[in-house]
């Protein structure tokens, strides 16, 4: 295991959410497992690929509703080219103090744009897909958001999909 710089503070979160949920009074959190092997499509070179993102930062332009707490399973599409200043942020689990103040941080639009224009990426797929990842309903993530993100996946087509994690 590699070890972390000694300059960053690092956050068991795993241990800390084990912490919250007994303090609550709550058996152990059942983490997600699935085993399944994955069904990775044959390298290709970043240059020639299209690249589709995912994030789960609570991400909005402003105009669409935004996103509920906890077990919100409902997604947004925002388009590539959208003004940064129009990015909102609706999330409970993290201080959104950073994305606030820089959107990118958990979408990272400008960056994308970017690796587009120099020719690092062939394609940015024109919408991105985000949601709230406070969702503590793994039905609710099983049976609603994972279909949903699959279905516009599928219908992007892209050969990368970037996963933004918060």
């Amino acid at each position: 295991m590699i070890e972390p710089p000694i300059s960053l503070d690092v956050v068991d979160y795993i241990q800390k959410t084990r912490d919250s949920y007994a303090s609550l009074g709550y058996p152990d959190y059942n983490w997600a497992y699935k085993p399944e092997a994955s069904t990775i499509n044959p390298p290709i070179q970043l240059a020639d690929s299209r690249v589709a993102v995912v994030a789960s930062g609570g991400i909005y332009v402003e105009g669409q509703v935004a996103f509920h707490y906890k077990d919100d399973a409902s997604h947004r599409r925002i388009p590539m080219d959208v003004n940064v200043d129009d990015l909102r942020i609706s999330h409970f689990a993290y201080d959104t103090t950073d994305a606030k103040a820089d959107p990118n941080v958990v979408l990272p639009v400008e960056a994308l744009r970017a690796l587009e224009a120099d020719g690092t990426i062939g394609s940015l797929a024109p919408t991105g897909l985000t949601f709230m990842g406070g969702i503590y309903s793994q039905r609710k993530v099983t049976e609603d958001l994972i279909p949903a993100l699959t279905d516009d996946l599928r219908e992007m087509a892209p050969d990368v999909v970037l996963l933004v994690p918060v």
